[in-house]
């Protein structure tokens, strides 16, 4: 039984000390004397260019301060030369949302009007994800694509509901799909990782990095190195083994609510390789049910 991870648990300090760690002193304008036991910037040399005190930087780094103003969270992304993601992640670790009161546990649901809207989708694949990765629901056409080895009610079943991230690296049918495996893992991390700054009391969510840390080495290395970005639309290449090998984009749509379900579909355009995989996989499904309805 693998001990649960705990996410904001000392994160501020891994994310600033990462962040450090990969800016040069010449970088920002630093002029550096002696040699260096570590790569990047020393404590003292971020706390001079964001305007802090080292003893007040040293705390905020060894968790000790838990009241950092807007003002030097900013101050501390300018001198770190942070994204945009990796400044709202900051201001997530540096100043954590006040938790909720606890409401009895009771498994996530996709609302029927999205699983409507699903099932509609009948020429796209599309599916309904937690905020965790975990899928709600998905239409026939993205099941096939994703998961056509799975049972298709599986969305139905919290307890053993699917979880694209899992899956990505447990689950060697769905590393098989993806020919660009290692940027689609990194990607996949970046993700979490702004998740679970946001939502530092999540115990399912850090069950699900914890169980992923200790069965997966390629996981526990993404995640040590702290990578954070917003992820909602890009293109994967794919080898899927009864169509073939594709480029597919895709789109996340955030759904309204506080929830933080997606809705993730896979467009393909007018006259591309992946419209016409796409409906090779449709006649596929199509070929399938109809042998289905003959032998019932």
């Amino acid at each position: 039984m693998h001990a649960p991870h705990r996410p904001g648990a000392g994160e501020l300090g891994e994310f600033l000390r990462s962040r450090r760690a990969r800016l040069a002193p010449e970088d920002v304008g630093v002029v550096s004397y002696g040699a260096r036991r570590v790569p990047g910037l020393r404590r003292e040399e971020l706390a001079q260019l964001a305007g802090v005190s080292i003893t007040y930087y040293t705390r905020l780094e060894q968790g000790q301060s838990g009241n950092a103003s807007d003002a030097v969270i900013e101050a501390l992304a300018r001198a770190l030369r942070l994204t945009d993601d990796e400044r709202a992640h900051l201001h997530d670790l540096a100043r954590p949302r006040p938790g909720r009161r606890r409401r009895p546990a009771r498994p996530d649901t996709a609302s029927q009007g999205v699983r409507q809207l699903i099932a509609a989708m009948t020429e796209v694949p599309a599916l309904v994800l937690g905020r965790r990765t975990e899928v709600l629901a998905w239409n026939s056409l993205a099941h096939r694509l994703l998961a056509g080895h799975l049972d298709p009610d599986a969305p139905d079943r919290p307890v053993d509901r699917p979880n694209l991230t899992r899956m990505l690296f447990l689950d060697p049918h769905t590393r098989d799909l993806h020919v660009r495996w290692e940027e689609e893992a990194a990607r996949a991390v970046a993700a979490l990782r702004l998740v679970a700054g946001r939502h530092a009391d999540d115990r399912e969510l850090a069950e699900l990095i914890g169980e992923l840390s200790m069965k997966s080495p390629a996981f526990a290395a993404l995640w040590s190195r702290h990578p954070v970005q917003t992820c909602v639309s890009g293109t994967k290449r794919l080898r899927h083994p009864v169509v073939g090998e594709f480029d597919l984009d895709f789109e996340m749509l955030h759904l309204p609510g506080d929830a933080g379900h997606r809705l993730m579909t896979y467009p393909a355009a007018v006259g591309s390789p992946a419209e016409a995989a796409l409906r090779l996989l449709q006649a596929d499904l199509g070929a399938e049910t109809l042998a289905v309805r003959q032998r019932a």
